[in-house]
């Protein structure tokens, strides 16, 4: 079943069993105290929109095709930070048992674009460039940070877990963007609201995306938090897969206020989705209402 497989493996390695959400209850738990999760994002959250492009680079449809956008919105340590995720993904692709999948990942039950879904879409594997174009796409237009690719690569993982569903060619496309989706919600300084990627992707629509969210986070049971032991245990194995595959891996590990910043906002985020899940609210459940939540004050325990 999906999720059984750990992705962090080099190409000639044969399966083994995923180690790092299994031991994601024995995490130990961070002593009480107050953390500030507003710090660094300044008296609001700016939202993506609002923030100014240089025009020549307003006018491009993809962000990431432009020759400037590495050094506008990426440093050294995003790019490689996602080609290494990326290549996890590939793995878990590459690598998986079965085809496990769910009707709302189905790229030809929901096609994110208005071209024809090629025949072979269900069978034939992506190459590594292809996960890596998509995922660059989102990540330069919407300015996620090189973290965020991190939490989004544990969010994946666990959505394979919990709903023990395999990502293959027909469905990784979507699970890519609700992990991403979830992350850059959780994680990433700036509102990015489902909207947004609708902007990007153009062909979607603000209902599908809000439908694969629900769906993403009632499969995870709202299970959106990131200890900071998870993080560093995906941090850490990408730096493995980045070693076995001659790629660099410069993201330095997160700091501990970092850490906790981290930890204190996906509780914070995980106990109001939980709240918005209840039956009466699940029309509305989206993380779009939780873009204030990071400006309050979270007790961790």
């Amino acid at each position: 079943m999906g999720g059984t497989v750990s992705c962090c493996m080099s190409p000639r390695e044969t399966p083994k069993i995923h180690r790092r959400e299994v031991e994601l209850e024995d995490a130990p738990i961070t002593t009480t105290e107050e953390v500030d999760v507003s710090e660094d994002t300044g008296t609001y959250l700016q939202h993506i929109s609002d923030r100014e492009l240089p025009d020549e680079l307003a006018q491009e449809s993809n962000p990431s095709d432009h020759p400037r956008a590495s050094t506008l919105f990426l440093n050294k340590s995003q790019t490689d930070v996602r080609e290494n995720v990326t290549l996890a993904v590939y793995y878990h692709i590459k690598n998986r048992d079965s085809s496990h999948t769910l009707d709302i990942f189905d790229e030809k039950k929901h096609p994110l674009t208005r071209e024809k879904v090629p025949e072979d879409y269900a069978t034939a594997d992506p190459e590594h460039k292809l996960i890596y174009r998509f995922v660059r796409t989102l990540f330069s237009s919407a300015q996620l940070t090189a973290e965020c690719a991190i939490v989004t690569l544990v969010y994946l993982e666990r959505l394979l877990t919990y709903a023990e569903m395999d990502i293959c060619p027909g469905n990784w496309k979507r699970i890519v963007l609700g992990a991403i989706l979830l992350a850059s919600k959780v994680w990433d300084d700036q509102a990015v609201w489902n909207v947004d990627y609708c902007q990007i992707l153009k062909d979607i629509t603000v209902e599908d995306m809000n439908e694969m969210e629900r769906h993403f986070l009632e499969l995870l049971q709202f299970n959106i938090n990131v200890p900071a032991s998870v993080y560093a245990k995906y941090y850490f194995d990408l730096r493995s897969l980045a070693e076995d595959n001659n790629l660099s891996f410069p993201l330095e590990p997160l700091s501990n206020k970092r850490a906790q910043k981290l930890e204190a906002i996906s509780r914070l985020c995980e106990d109001k989705y939980k709240d918005m899940g209840r039956p009466c609210m699940r029309r509305s459940l989206s993380a779009d209402n939780l873009l204030g939540v990071r400006k309050s004050h979270a007790v961790l325990s």
